[in-house]
């Protein structure tokens, strides 16, 4: 059952198209314009096992902000669209990743209901060519546009890639769990009835 969405948003600050199947392999082909983001997406799809194709062209000249927080509302609609109804998914997914020195902590909830705490102490101010304090934004974004209750926590890390990129894996590793099936859930897992 495949669940494969496109989604496009332009602004005059950004154009861009995701193409998201959240039961894909992993297979991804990203271009942002920024090399260290587009490493990160593509870890995001790999650890996920997401098929994902992004294309951003963004306002670069100004700074990275618009590009990546963009990219986060597009990627967080996609999420949306592709869980559908949400009936059968687990809904919760958690994860607690290793990455050398890192410990990466991410639980997720696909409540419908936006919210984000974030907790990762980045002590340079880029990565690359990637803004560390984009790390925040990027997870807003996607958390209030795909309704989901998001919590990021460093438990140990010193080394900045690092860390970034345990955020990204770990956030993969619990969003695939929480989009699984269960086939003793019938219609969406909430007592409301709907989420």
């Amino acid at each position: 059952m495949g669940r494969s969405v496109s989604v496009s948003r332009k602004t005059g600050e950004t154009d861009i198209k995701i193409k998201l199947d959240i039961d894909g392999t992993g297979k991804a082909d990203i271009n942002t314009g920024i090399g260290f983001f587009d490493h990160m997406l593509n870890s995001f799809a790999r650890h996920g096992l997401f098929d994902l194709e992004v294309s951003v062209k963004g306002d670069l000249y100004v700074d990275s902000h618009h590009t990546i927080e963009d990219t986060g509302i597009v990627l967080g609609q996609a999420i949306k669209e592709a869980a559908g109804s949400k009936e059968g998914i687990k809904r919760f997914g958690e994860c607690i990743l290793p990455m050398d020195e890192v410990l990466m902590l991410c639980a997720l909830d696909l409540s419908g209901r936006p919210y984000l705490v974030f907790n990762a102490d980045l002590t340079v101010p880029k990565t690359g060519d990637f803004d560390t304090e984009m790390l925040h934004e990027f997870f807003y974004a996607i958390s209030y546009s795909a309704g989901m209750n998001l919590h990021i926590k460093m438990l140990d890390g010193v080394n900045n890639h690092h860390i970034i990129e345990a955020t990204f894996k770990s956030f993969a590793k619990a969003l695939d769990m929480a989009l699984g099936f269960d086939n003793r859930i019938a219609g969406v897992l909430s007592t409301k009835g709907s989420l």
